[in-house]
């Protein structure tokens, strides 16, 4: 027969057997489910109870959740449990559960007859597995609660492994997840950066939103030079209009999830069903949002699905820039070469070197601003060795003012030749401007004839700055002004008048065109006028036309600074 002593030892060597079997089993598997199922069954059948369940610690909640269950009619698995447990009962690898320092969580309250048995690691506490009192009734004896506390250290080792397994393949997966949305924007990278055209980077972003994400309803919203448009969408039932669009621009964070309460406040949002707004940025400015509806697929955006809808969104933003730069680029290179073009026809139109005469000291010059002006001024040997003297101003910069300019120049030389008086002249001049070019395009014209003969000078005034006569004797200057209205204002309804001045020795004639006058000092809230002109002119009449030219530009660029707002030009007689 066998003894007390025998039968122990081969209960021992039963139960170690089952703890190593027990081991090897658990440690070969990553299914907590499977974990928690074998300890509980391993654990009934040995103590021969009839409830038990694993309680798994959620130290965000501080609570304890019923993650496995067996034999407990009024619990559920899932079923949350405050469990209140002090600091000197937490370190018990056993607890009994008629201890009276143990408070019960309510749904517990008629198991103090169950024992808990510590799931634990050396550094972390899992939860608890709970056993109801053995068939017989009778307490748990050493050999039982040794076994059991035993099986829980190799159930304790099995979960935090499993944990750690499921961690690290939501780990890889989120990695293989970001290397396929890196892959992806590399390669909508490449395409952006190939195209130039609009449209086609914002075909690209809806495929990639539709084909990539699995969105079937978004919205693109993009400002450019103060407005703000959709150039994008797809599922959208209504348009947003300007002023909810400014809102969807001025939501405080880059990323807005809609609740209930943003979708009452917006309710575009709410009406297209929008998930979340997304705000993307251009040197620091917000210039686009985008929003999106559910996936086609029903899964719940992620924050690295955000993440990679705003590098998405950001790449394209980016790349509708880079076509807004590219045009602009176009547009200035174009508005140099044609600046640079009606630079070359200006020069083209001024004369070389002035016309010699016995009768008359000549002096002339035009200094451009740094854009392409309208001033244009000529001095001509005309039939019957007549001087023609001419000075311009045409509205307006550019290309389109030296084709004007050049266009009178032409017609001057034309009509010179004639028998026309110079008052017919420019009544067929100024009809001629006004037929053939626009309402804004005007010049103001001043031309006169000087007979070396008689010293006789004609002129014709079409709304110039009068040029002034300075005569040896008086105080004042004669102003040049008779003549009619500026050429290509209107149609000719009351004939130019032209005038005749005679010229003595030493009398001075200054023509100048508006950029003279009209220069402003550097704080821009005075001109030099023709007082200052006027004075400068008296200081320096005695002096050659050339000395009191320069005279003059000296005075109107101290007086304007180192801004040059429009062309200065000039034409200084002196009758000999």
């Amino acid at each position: 027969m066998s003894t007390p002593s025998s039968q122990t030892n081969r209960h021992s060597h039963l139960e170690l057997s089952t703890l190593l079997e027990t081991s090897r089993l658990l440690a070969e598997s990553h299914d907590t489910d499977f974990i928690l199922n074998n300890l509980l069954l391993i654990s009934m059948a040995k103590l021969l109870v009839s409830r038990a369940m694993v309680l798994i610690y959620r130290p965000k909640e501080e609570c304890y959740e019923i993650a496995k269950l067996k034999g407990a009619g009024n619990l559920k698995e899932g079923q949350l449990l405050d469990f209140p447990l002090s600091k000197e009962l937490r370190k018990q690898s056993v607890i009994h559960c008629n201890n009276e320092n143990l408070t019960l969580p309510e749904p517990l309250k008629d198991h103090r007859t169950c024992t808990l048995f510590n799931l634990q690691t050396s550094s972390e506490h899992l939860g608890y597995l709970c056993l109801s009192a053995n068939a017989n009734g009778q307490p748990f004896n050493t050999r039982e609660v040794d076994f059991i506390e035993g099986l829980s250290i190799i159930s304790s080792v099995a979960i935090a492994n499993s944990r750690m397994f499921s961690e690290m393949r939501s780990i890889n997966r989120r990695l293989d997840q970001r290397v396929y949305e890196l892959n992806t924007l590399f390669d909508l990278s490449k395409n952006f950066n190939m195209i130039v055209d609009r449209d086609k980077i914002i075909d690209i972003l809806k495929f990639a939103m539709m084909g990539k994400m699995l969105i079937n309803k978004f919205f693109f919203i993009l400002e450019h030079e103060g407005s703000r448009h959709v150039v994008a969408s797809n599922g959208i039932t209504t348009e947003p209009e300007s002023a909810e669009i400014d809102a969807l621009f001025s939501l405080p964070n880059d990323l807005m999830k809609v609740n209930e309460s943003l979708a009452r406040q917006h309710p575009f949002l709410g009406n297209n069903n929008i998930r979340a707004v997304i705000g993307l940025h251009f040197q620091k400015e917000k210039k686009a949002v985008i929003g999106v509806g559910k996936r086609a697929n029903g899964e719940l955006y992620t924050e690295s699905d955000f993440t990679f809808l705003k590098s998405l969104g950001n790449l394209a933003l980016l790349s509708i820039q880079k076509t807004y730069l590219l045009e602009e680029r176009i547009e200035k290179e174009r508005l140099e070469e044609e600046l640079d073009l009606a630079e070359n026809i200006q020069k083209g139109l001024l004369p070389d070197e002035l016309p010699k005469c016995s009768q008359l000291n000549m002096s002339a010059d035009n200094i451009s601003s740094h854009q392409v002006g309208g001033d244009y001024f000529d001095i001509i040997d005309a039939p019957n060795d007549h001087l023609l003297f001419a000075i311009a101003d045409v509205t307006g910069k550019g290309m389109p003012a030296a084709l004007l300019m050049a266009n009178l120049q032409a017609m001057m030389h034309v009509l010179l030749p004639t028998n026309l008086s110079l008052a017919r002249a420019t009544t067929k001049v100024n009809d001629i401007i006004y037929q053939n070019t626009p309402a804004n395009k005007f010049i103001t014209f001043f031309w006169g004839l000087f007979n070396p003969n008689n010293q006789v000078f004609t002129y014709v005034n079409a709304g110039h700055n009068p040029p002034l006569l300075f005569r040896e004797g008086y105080s004042k200057p004669q102003e040049l002004d008779q003549g009619g209205l500026i050429l290509g204002a209107m149609p000719t309804s009351a004939p130019y008048k032209q005038q005749e001045v005679s010229l003595e020795p030493d009398d001075l004639l200054v023509f100048y065109t508006d950029g003279i006058t009209e220069a402003k000092n550097s704080t821009g809230n005075e001109e030099f006028g023709k007082e200052r002109l006027i004075n400068c002119i008296i200081t320096h009449q005695e002096q050659p036309p050339e000395t009191i030219k320069k005279a003059i530009i000296r005075e109107v660029r101290r007086f304007s600074g180192p801004v040059q707002s429009d062309d200065l030009t000039l034409m200084v007689a002196k009758v000999n």
